[in-house]
């Protein structure tokens, strides 16, 4: 590593690695383009077969099979990205607190920030279909402790009645709304977001995000045109 980064203009070295820079480049952008393909196909379909994430990420399943083993791999590492996305929101909530924000701001954008996440359509969709390891359990019980100590730092700014379970539970419902048009989809979802976190503060209410819902959209979703792919 040393001798790529800071090493001079005729280091062979630099010329051995530059070429394999690239194609560690490459592989990076091809693992994340099977991973959001992951997410995109068993999330719509938790049924569905590893190759059909082959085919959405454009690439060959022996490509796939290079990087996941399986189809329960796959999804053991969809999951953790999750988790770690939800450790290092509350870790940053945590922080933003301690720095002097605002107790109910700082829980708002927390439930935004996650809600953008979007980590529970996966719960949604994924929980009860793989074994968790150990390792997934002891990052989720992290993840929960995390969640606590942030609760109780912000607890002045909520409703005495409200629960850590309350919050968590939020995600799942907001990340239900799903239309075909993922600008909108999310725009609704933080619009009814807007509504619950009202019932959750301790005073005031928020402006709601975005028109309601019209007819058309709520009877679009029955098309299957809007569910292809």
């Amino acid at each position: 590593m040393n001798e790529a980064t800071g090493g001079r203009g005729h280091d062979p070295g630099r010329q051995r690695h530059g070429p394999l820079s690239g194609r560690q480049a490459e592989a990076a952008r091809n693992d994340q383009r099977i991973l959001d393909s992951a997410r995109a196909v068993f999330v719509n379909d938790p049924g569905a077969p590893i190759t059909a994430v082959a085919k959405h990420a454009g690439v060959g399943i022996s490509a796939l099979y290079t990087r996941y083993g399986s189809k329960e791999e796959l999804l053991r590492k969809l999951c953790t990205d999750g988790l770690l996305t939800v450790v290092a929101e509350t870790e940053a909530a945590i922080k933003q607190v301690e720095n002097g924000r605002g107790h109910w701001q700082a829980f708002a954008d927390f439930m935004r920030h996650l809600t953008d996440a979007d980590t529970s359509s996966m719960t949604l969709a994924l929980a009860g279909k793989f074994t968790p390891t150990p390792e997934m359990s002891a990052l989720a019980n992290r993840a929960s402790e995390l969640m606590s100590e942030f609760f109780a730092l912000v607890r002045d700014a909520l409703r005495p009645d409200l629960v850590l379970h309350d919050a968590s539970l939020t995600f799942e419902l907001v990340a239900a709304i799903k239309l075909a048009s993922p600008e909108r989809t999310a725009e609704l979802r933080h619009r009814y977001l807007t509504l619950i976190l009202d019932g959750m503060r301790a005073t005031g209410r928020g402006e709601l995000p975005g028109p309601p819902p019209a007819w058309q959209e709520l009877s679009d979703r029955w098309s299957p045109a809007n569910h292809a792919g």
